[in-house]
């Protein structure tokens, strides 16, 4: 399992697929996930990270500050920080306001049909969320917009995946997979384009040394790593590896390994029934007392605290879900 996989594991993503788009002719749809679409269906995240999969057709995605994006059969679009975007024919229609072309049927999912008569682009979109408790910085790191070319390998998972995702009603857990595997790849696909001088998370991804190091970070966390051992991993000395982390992560190697160790530990308080002295030993402290300590300087509050706190959170009902207002749209031709 390498770093990227790693780190999206972490973040413990959820969602699913929550309309279905059949957009027509000269279209143009202005978007943006908000918590009242997602609430029907999911609990609502702290953060949201909307994807649009064009089943058939073709279109184009526009986010301010970034250039526009084709997209044609099969692409998959991702919105990192969930950014207000366009999905167009071509630049420069007026747009229809997703809200008002939108409606939820028996199904249990959104259906968005808009535009004039003319040829059809089909589309699924969706939604990622994390917690707030599970923030990496590497979703900072990202741009706005995020395209995976599906053509350019085999996307017959994909295409399965997202029907499957779409109609075969998963379990969550197999939802956040799937959904690690889309963001992951797209993250991949970015990072091969980066130019050598580039700086932040998602080029230390792909510098030699920085990444062998976090690579050991990652599999040896309940060891008690020293900074000389990690730059034996990464083949330089400690003075240039501490140099490559601060310059491109913004803080130290010793930091980033002590903050991954807690990350680890609050994703096993949150998902197992250990006790916190079993967990404490699994990422290798010595004694409760010394993990105690460790943890809430990270998360503010001790480890039996923080645990009660986000299980009674996960099991909050959602406030939409008991008072559901399902609201049929008007179809906008433009």
């Amino acid at each position: 399992m390498d770093v990227l996989t790693d780190i999206l594991g972490s973040l413990r993503l959820t969602g699913g697929v929550i309309i279905d788009g059949q957009l027509t002719g000269e279209f143009c749809l202005s978007a943006q996930f908000t918590p009242e679409e997602c609430a029907p269906f999911f609990p609502v995240p702290d953060r949201l990270i909307g994807y649009h999969f064009i089943r058939s057709g073709d279109a184009i995605i526009q986010v301010q500050g970034q250039q526009p994006a084709p997209l044609a059969e099969g692409d998959i679009a991702i919105l990192p920080r969930n950014d207000h975007h366009l999905i167009t024919r071509r630049p420069g229609l007026p747009p229809a306001d997703a809200s008002d072309v939108v409606w939820i049927t028996e199904e249990g999912v959104h259906r968005i049909s808009t535009g004039t008569r003319g040829p059809a682009t089909q589309m699924w979109c969706g939604f990622l969320g994390t917690a707030k408790a599970n923030a990496h910085p590497i979703l900072d790191a990202l741009p706005p917009l995020l395209t995976l070319k599906t053509r350019k390998r085999n996307s017959d998972w994909l295409d399965g995946s997202l029907r499957f995702l779409a109609e075969g009603q998963p379990s969550p857990g197999v939802v956040s997979r799937l959904a690690e595997l889309f963001l992951a790849q797209a993250i991949r696909d970015y990072v091969d384009q980066l130019p050598a001088h580039s700086h932040g998370w998602l080029r230390a991804l792909a510098d030699p040394a920085v990444s062998r190091a976090l690579a050991a970070i990652h599999a040896r966390y309940a060891e008690n790593l020293t900074i000389e051992e990690l730059a034996k991993e990464a083949g330089v000395s400690r003075t240039v590896l501490g140099e490559r982390f601060v310059e491109l992560l913004g803080e130290p190697p010793m930091r980033y390994c002590g903050q991954w160790r807690m990350r680890t530990a609050a994703n096993l308080l949150r998902d197992d029934r250990q006790s916190t002295a079993n967990i404490a030993y699994a990422v290798g402290f010595n004694s409760e007392a010394a993990f105690n300590r460790a943890f809430k300087r990270e998360y503010g509050e001790p480890p039996a605290t923080w645990r009660k706190r986000v299980e009674a959170e996960e099991k909050r009902p959602n406030r939409r879900k008991e008072e559901p207002s399902p609201r049929r749209g008007v179809e906008k031709q433009l």
